[in-house]
């Protein structure tokens, strides 16, 4: 019996001195992947932490409790328990005035949508696979849902894979025939009919134009591959027709380029349409495996910003390498010059014209666009089986994605320890 309160006491006491818990974002970590989803679970449960922008690859603080260690355990996830003088010597180094650090509360997991259509393959959409793998929680939601004011049940919205301009990702050549592409089709016109459009293209119009507002009312709005050129276009071509025949059922405006209108765009402007239906492109936003070269030499780095005085854009690019191989997809990167100069570039390609991972504000809210399909599969196509996330839970690309759901739920002010 007095062995057993002996045990009891010390056991007591070992939790009381573990004051927090550091779940370090750096190379020793073992899978920054569900690391994400160990973070936005214990916010969705009502626990506060911090993030320890630059520290340790961008770590995540909480205090300490036996059922968040165990979680750890259970998914793989690395961490440390610190007592009291550990975490206020952490907290007192990142918030030294001579380290580009900073802490950060986060205080709420925020409430995640996912824009899919019906049916829709999950390996299509990295950031679907992210979320599944991370475990974290979200709904999927399309145009009806869109369309009859949904969105604002949500703060982070997401597209992937989507065409907005109409043009069933301008596979007519390649695809026309195939039976995807025929139901494809299909299922976009049923819904373009049942909410009252006589076409794809203008019910595109409708959507893209309620999620800008979405945006301006305070949403965080984050895309990826074709989902990022086209929202813009089609946001420029709101009083235009640059569809044709095969897409639409009537011929596009032939004076389509000389009507966009640059203002009401996100993130670029002065790109010119590719309006010929045969080609596998939208515009010349999008950079050419040409431009590309050799993919071995293909990566991107990520731009050092100041934690203390630019924490958005730190958190935002967030990760345990500044140098990322770069990846394919229908729109893999986007053309410096065409990208405004109010848009942060978060990475780029150094000494080219390419850009691949861009932020920036619009009314009370923000979005943020990522180029290229899969950080995982250089060069996804279509049938391709889905990236199996265990074999890259360390994959800096997908950490990337993982920065944009835990942004919306940061506030940042002085931690008091």
């Amino acid at each position: 019996m007095y062995k057993l309160l002996v045990i009891i006491i010390l056991a007591a006491n070992f939790v009381f001195a573990q004051a927090k818990i550091l779940i370090y974002m750096d190379l020793q970590q073992t899978d920054h992947l569900k690391a994400y989803g160990i973070t936005f679970n214990a916010l969705k449960d009502g626990i506060t932490g911090d993030w320890l922008l630059n520290y340790r690859g961008g770590s995540f603080m909480f205090d300490y409790s036996e059922q968040l260690a165990m979680k750890c355990r259970l998914k793989g996830v690395a961490f440390q328990p610190l007592s009291q003088q550990e975490a206020v010597q952490i907290y007192s180094f990142v918030q030294s005035e001579d380290q580009n650090m900073e802490v950060v509360r986060l205080e709420k997991a925020p409430r995640i949508a996912v824009y899919v259509p019906p049916g829709f393959q999950p390996w299509d959409d990295a950031v679907i696979l992210a979320l599944e793998y991370a475990e974290v929680s979200f709904d999927k939601i399309w145009a009806e849902e869109i369309l009859r004011g949904d969105l604002q049940k949500y703060d982070w919205l997401h597209s992937h894979h989507e065409d907005f301009t109409g043009q069933y990702g301008k596979f007519y050549a390649s695809f026309s025939g195939a039976q995807w592409y025929i139901d494809q089709q299909t299922l976009y016109e049923k819904e373009a009919k049942k909410l009252g459009f006589k076409k794809v293209s203008d019910m595109e119009k409708v959507v893209v134009k309620t999620i800008k507002n979405y945006v301006g009312n305070g949403g965080f709005f984050f895309a990826m591959c074709s989902a990022t050129d086209t929202f813009d276009i089609a946001l420029a071509a709101q009083d235009v027709d640059i569809c044709d025949r095969m897409y639409d059922g009537d011929p596009p405006d032939l004076d389509a380029q000389n009507k966009l209108n640059y203002n009401q765009t996100f993130a670029f402007e002065n790109f010119k349409l590719e309006m010929n239906p045969l080609i596998y492109e939208y515009s010349d936003l999008d950079i050419q495996q040409l431009e590309i070269g050799d993919p071995k030499n293909d990566y991107f780095t990520l731009f050092d910003f100041s934690a203390k005085y630019d924490p958005v854009p730190t958190m935002l690019t967030q990760d345990h390498v500044n140098v990322i191989h770069g990846f394919m997809g229908q729109t893999t990167m986007f053309r410096k010059k065409l990208v405004k100069n109010s848009v942060v570039v978060l990475g780029e390609r150094a000494g080219a014209d390419q850009v691949k991972y861009i932020h920036g504000n619009y009314g009370r809210g923000t979005f943020t666009f990522y180029g290229g399909h899969d950080p995982e599969d250089y060069q996804h196509a279509v049938g391709n089986p889905p990236t199996d996330l265990s074999l890259h839970k360390n994959s800096p690309g997908y950490r990337l994605i993982l920065n944009n759901i835990l942004f919306p739920a940061a506030k940042k002010k002085e931690q008091k320890t």
